[in-house]
């Protein structure tokens, strides 16, 4: 009788089938695992286990502080915070690099055969890589570390998958803390990439060193690639797949790109933008391409602008961040008054301007008591 409970195809009306007991699966979970997983969550870390384990490079508790770092919760933030305060005189000896690119350009490719050459050379990389959020669902798939599987398995490269969630085309001021925390526990190359749409260009642009951005040739958009704004922020361009039938139309890619930069301006950093090409998938040209952001960083260290960059980019994001806690702080204080504006607005009740004024004037009296 259990067994039709458990299988109705074995009940007498069913002449001729016959199911047979499965045998037990086994946990899914490696069972070591799942004891250390259970050690670590029972043990709540203070400030100084963080601030220690991050400097002596544990990736378990630097995954840990990334997380309280990417956390909305208040008390996490402030655990958060005081260890980036504590961290942030250890950090800046990295060289950080973003990389940008449409959809389909072959940047998860790029940074796996690029990260594989680096840890070749004996460098520790992290890889910041920024997964598009559903507008919808709000989720997203953080799928980079199935991207770039031999990346994922050395043990000198270190990658952290983090959603957008709408934050400024995905780069924000998590991810900025996040690349801090990464520099202290050790790892000297920093890669950051983009979801390569909207502001996100400009968003890595204000948080690193060397600005890469990843063209395709063959694909109708070489004169369609040529946008001054995300032109004029690339300090290195590359066409990739450059390998096959492909090579040709690369070399050509290549040439009207680098014509097309001699319209602009000159850089600021006082050095000419390279394009190169290279074949990501088949790990071609990927040592030239190191040599250049190497020269461009000699060069930009010597002149005096690489310091200044940084210099700039980090009040740039103290503006970033008041915007962002007065953005959050409004919105979370007039949420009733919201409401009621919204609905005298759907109404035609009032304009849209009116209804902004007047929710600013209760926000800023309500900031006066």
């Amino acid at each position: 009788m259990e067994e039709c409970m458990e299988h109705p195809e074995n009940s007498p009306e069913y002449e001729g089938l016959k199911v047979n007991k499965g045998i037990e699966q086994p946990d899914p979970m490696n069972p070591n695992l799942a004891a250390r997983l259970k050690n670590i969550r029972k043990k709540a870390l203070s400030i100084d286990d963080y601030v220690e384990g991050i400097l002596k490079g544990d990736i378990n508790i630097l995954s840990q502080a990334i997380t309280l770092v990417e956390s909305s919760k208040t008390e996490h933030q402030a655990v958060a915070q005081e260890v980036i305060k504590r961290c942030l005189p250890s950090s800046g000896s990295s060289i950080r690099i973003g990389i940008t690119g449409v959809p389909g350009a072959g940047k998860s490719t790029f940074i796996e055969s690029f990260g594989k050459y680096l840890t070749g050379q004996g460098h520790k990389i992290a890889v910041l890589a920024i997964d598009p959020s559903s507008e919808r669902s709000k989720g997203s798939i953080l799928g980079d570390k199935t991207r770039m599987e031999e990346l994922s398995c050395d043990p000198h490269a270190y990658i952290r998958p983090s959603p957008s969630a709408g934050s400024l085309g995905g780069v924000a001021r998590k991810t900025r803390e996040a690349m801090i925390l990464c520099e202290v526990a050790g790892f000297d190359i920093i890669l950051i990439e983009t979801v390569g749409v909207g502001q996100s260009e400009t968003a890595v642009h204000s948080m690193v060193d060397f600005f890469l951005l990843i063209q395709i040739a063959g694909a109708g958009d070489e004169l369609q690639g040529i946008k001054r704004g995300i032109m004029e922020m690339a300090d290195g361009i590359i066409i990739n797949k450059a390998d096959g039938n492909n090579i040709s139309k690369a070399q050509l890619a290549k040439a009207q790109l680098q014509s097309a930069l001699h319209l602009f301006p000159p850089h600021e950093s006082g050095t000419e933008p390279k394009v190169l090409t290279c074949s990501a998938y088949e790990k071609i040209g990927i040592k030239e391409i190191w040599d250049n952001i190497l020269n461009y960083c000699s060069i930009t260290q010597q002149n005096g602008y690489f310091d200044k960059r940084r210099r700039e980019q980090s009040k740039y994001w103290m503006y970033e961040t008041i915007n962002e806690q007065l953005k959050n702080r409004f919105y979370n204080s007039q949420k009733e008054n919201l409401k009621i504006a919204e609905e005298k607005v759907l109404k035609n009740e009032m304009s849209s301007f009116a209804a902004a004024f007047e929710l600013l004037e209760k926000y800023f009296s309500s900031c006066k008591n």
